[in-house]
């Protein structure tokens, strides 16, 4: 599996890039609002990356943060959404309001995102909201050092609760909370500012 790639940037359409390292030029797709923080042609870029392998295909998929990386592996574990269709999502959404969409039932918010219906929008919180009950309880040995942190707060422990939709252990979100001063912020302000705490 090629986990990232480091290279210049050669060229850029409407559905994927070309990155060049070692003298080879990587086929690479993603989203449009990603392949716009890449910048200006030439320039050495960071690429993370998720190679699906098919019987009769193998192409690259690419990402600026480990977040929307964690975000298409969640959409393509959704059962009806592929590769390209979570792309589009990718396009539309943040990975933060995306999780925040999911952990509130915000169906509304769900049901607007391209080649999502409403039944599409019921199963990826089904599904996705499956998948934090059982990180929670995989997790139950760490729930006494978040107690104290999100008690009374109810706002703290859903901006929480949607970090671990993107993956992250309870550990992980206890510290990127612990120097954050959470009463001037709301939810979503919470999940990019612990996304960024994560980034570091």
């Amino acid at each position: 599996m090629i986990g990232y790639i480091k290279g210049s940037l050669e060229a850029k359409t409407g559905e994927y890039v070309i990155l060049e390292t070692g003298g080879i030029g990587y086929k690479v797709f993603m989203s449009s609002p990603s392949m716009e923080r890449l910048g200006e042609m030439g320039k050495m870029v960071k690429v993370f990356t998720y190679m699906r392998v098919r019987e009769d295909d193998v192409s690259l998929y690419g990402f600026c943060t480990n977040e929307e990386l964690r975000m298409f592996e969640l959409l393509l574990s959704v059962s009806g959404i592929g590769a390209k269709s979570a792309i589009s999502i990718l396009s539309a959404i943040t990975p933060s309001s995306f999780a925040l969409a999911v952990i509130s039932n915000d169906l509304a918010k769900l049901k607007k995102l391209p080649g999502v219906g409403a039944k599409s929008a019921q199963r990826i919180i089904l599904e996705l909201q499956d998948k934090l009950k059982t990180e929670e309880a995989i997790s139950k040995g760490e729930e006494m050092m978040t107690a104290s942190l999100v008690q009374g707060n109810d706002e703290v422990a859903e901006a929480m609760s949607a970090l671990q939709v993107l993956g992250y252990t309870r550990r992980e979100c206890e510290q990127a909370f612990e120097k954050m001063d959470t009463s001037r912020l709301g939810v979503e302000e919470m999940i990019k500012a612990a996304l960024k705490n994560l980034a570091r």
